[in-house]
């Protein structure tokens, strides 16, 4: 019985640090949407910032060349590997920004479904998508930049 309660109080208190680490916050007098968070307020824990991730293999071949869904998706695999290496998951991501070549509005339920399938539906992170006449290479259609928040390991430098 005592190993069961201390296991359930040391549960309920990572729960409650978890919980205060990040507060997300869609506030009265502005759309409240569904598929991001206007703000996300942050307490402490390690930030984790990466660069502009896009849909190239480990040889950096473009994957995808001409399919937006196709790079979507392979950008966010990419950004899976990207986190799990800062020991990080997509819970964890506080901000996001997409970055589209020749961004066009009926892409956006597009993006929305592959997204859908790696954020969380509940408090999913701040999310910014900005419209682009290019990007470094030619055949790249996306490019996804996230910062993650994690609780402050040991041995982190």
């Amino acid at each position: 019985m005592k190993k069961i309660l201390i296991s359930c109080v040391v549960l309920f208190i990572t729960t409650s640090l978890s919980a205060q680490l990040k507060q997300h916050i869609n506030p009265d007098g502005i759309n409240k949407p569904k598929t991001y968070s206007q703000v996300v307020k942050v307490n402490g824990g390690t930030m984790i910032f990466t660069s502009g991730i896009v849909a190239d293999d480990a040889n950096g071949n473009i994957m995808g060349k001409g399919d937006l869904k196709a790079q979507v998706k392979q950008a966010f695999e990419n950004l899976k590997i990207v986190l799990a290496a800062a020991g990080a998951e997509f819970k964890d991501v506080v901000k996001m920004t997409y970055y589209v070549v020749n961004y066009k509005p009926e892409q956006i339920p597009m993006i929305r479904e592959v997204r859908a399938n790696y954020l969380p539906t509940e408090n999913p992170p701040a999310s910014t998508l900005v419209g682009v006449a290019a990007l470094f290479h030619a055949d790249v259609l996306i490019e996804i930049e996230a910062v993650a928040v994690v609780k402050k390991q040991k041995n982190t430098p």
